[in-house]
């Protein structure tokens, strides 16, 4: 199959936004989807890319262009749903690095591109190559019976004795695993896949976000042909698809719980039965967490808890707060290891993922405590990284300069103004002298020789400076309360 045979299936509705004929002959190998900013480690040559653009900003095509070029993907299919079009940045970043490229249009499933690579191409090969028929009816049968990714797994490799095959995240999560594959550490399992050890197929699903997409991997190159991997392949997508649609309404329960705790006024009464609701166990301890990608878009900060989750806990309720930002409740009291929050954010390494958590709840009725600290843990996480992946506890935050992270931007500098506005209406030499001897005095406990010699300057000027500050903030530096005041007001700044 070639890229052409793509662009004129008129089931698929694909818009041709770039191309050569040369180019719109090149042999189709498998399908990947990705929405990493930079996506080569996990393009194989000859793969048609599809990419929902969730990664796009300005200034971020030519990074992820040149990515597919180098790896030699055949050609970038890019959804219109997410911007509304194709950013013409993109179309002039492909045209550079000569990578052909077609819009998808919004109604149009990845799966249906995915369907008829993997289905149609691979279907052409001998029976040798492919799936047994016996196994292709097998697999047929257990997805529409919904079964889940270890029982598809074991079918598809039944007639393979000892064949040793994982589902994994690219977190490293082990979704399913064959019967003669030993387990493997998620750190591990996350770098066999970045680094292209063996054999790594991706599985093509549509509504999943970039940090649950499963990976079928094979340690041994050889262990089966191309066109049966990409057939199980084909068959887990419909498998996870099938999970999502099933996931529905788990998350609508979450939503409700998370509506009930930040109502004006929780009804802990309704808390146990919402916990029930969501299949959490009646009793605590829980972990409660809250995240954001800062897109506040429904889909990939819910993807990371669930992922989270995965790592840790046997079930979980993930589900958006009624202001846009994702929350998961785990039914464990331990902290989340920064390890598991380094590997999941590793997943989109171009997009920061902020996270809040607390203390432990006991029971049902400690969720909204729970759930303020990681809310408040978030905002120190966002306001003290905001380019970073970072996971905030709010038990560790143990000092003043800590603490104000997790207020709010505006309020911080609103805070400042009030205590430190009259000691800036002055001019602009004459405050900035101020605040520094301020900022000395302060840092030098209030020590008038020490500050002094830090300036070089004599006891008497900063005794005069003080004088000053005092004059203008109201402040009196003798006291200790006034003295915290203005310090935490020039932390704010």
């Amino acid at each position: 199959m070639h890229v052409e045979h793509l662009l004129t299936d008129v089931s698929l509705g694909l818009r041709p936004l770039w191309a050569q004929d040369a180019l719109l002959a090149r042999e189709i190998s498998g399908v990947t989807v990705t929405d990493l900013e930079d996506p080569a480690r996990f393009v194989r040559p000859g793969e048609v890319v599809l990419s929902g653009l969730v990664w796009w900003a300005p200034g971020k095509a030519e990074r992820f262009v040149s990515g597919l070029s180098e790896a030699g993907a055949a050609a970038l299919f890019a959804g219109e749903e997410t911007h509304g079009g194709v950013p013409g940045e993109l179309v002039e970043a492909c045209a550079r690095h000569r990578v052909p490229l077609a819009g998808v249009p919004a109604h149009i499933m990845f799966r249906a591109i995915t369907d008829t690579v993997y289905l149609r191409q691979w279907g052409e090969l001998s029976r040798r190559q492919a799936l047994p028929e016996n196994a292709r009816v097998r697999l047929s049968r257990l997805l529409a019976q919904e079964a889940g990714p270890g029982e598809v797994l074991a079918a598809a490799f039944a007639h393979l004795d000892r064949l040793a095959a994982h589902v994994f995240t690219p977190s490293g999560r082990t979704v399913a695993a064959t019967a003669g594959a030993g387990p493997v550490p998620a750190r591990e399992a996350a770098a066999l896949v970045a680094d292209g050890r063996g054999v790594t197929v991706s599985v093509a699903a549509d509504g999943v976000s970039p940090y649950e997409r499963w990976l079928l991997y094979l340690p041994d190159p050889d262990g089966a042909p191309a066109g049966m991997l990409h057939e199980v392949a084909a068959a887990l997508g419909r498998c996870q698809e099938a999970a999502v649609r099933r996931r529905a309404a788990e998350h609508q329960a979450a939503d409700e719980l998370g509506a009930l705790l930040t109502g004006p006024a929780a009804a802990e009464s309704a808390l146990p039965a919402a916990v029930r609701e969501c299949g959490l166990p009646a009793d605590g301890p829980y972990r409660v967490l809250v995240a954001d990608t800062g897109t506040r878009r429904p889909g990939p900060a819910e993807g990371a808890l669930s992922e989270v989750a995965g790592h840790l806990a046997p079930v979980a309720a993930v589900g958006r707060l009624p202001e846009g930002l994702a929350f998961a409740v785990l039914p464990a009291g331990d902290a989340v290891p920064e390890e598991v929050w380094a590997l999941v954010a590793g997943c989109e390494p171009g997009v920061p993922l902020h996270g809040g958590t607390g203390a432990a709840a006991d029971g049902p009725g400690g969720l909204g405590a729970a759930l303020a600290q990681a809310r408040y843990a978030f905002t120190a996480a966002r306001g003290s990284a905001p380019r970073d992946s970072v996971l905030v506890d709010a038990t560790g935050l143990s000092s003043l300069a800590a603490l104000l992270t997790g207020v709010p931007a505006d309020v911080r500098a609103a805070y400042s103004r009030t205590v430190l506005g009259p000691l800036l209406t002055g001019g602009r030499a004459a405050s900035a002298m101020l605040v520094t001897t301020l900022e000395t005095f302060l840092a030098c406990d209030g020590s008038w020789a020490r500050t002094a010699e830090a300036l070089h300057l004599h006891v008497n000027t900063v005794h005069y400076r003080m004088q000053r500050v005092e004059h203008f903030t109201g402040r009196d530096l003798s006291r200790l309360s006034d003295r915290l005041d203005l310090w935490a007001a020039l932390m704010c700044r």
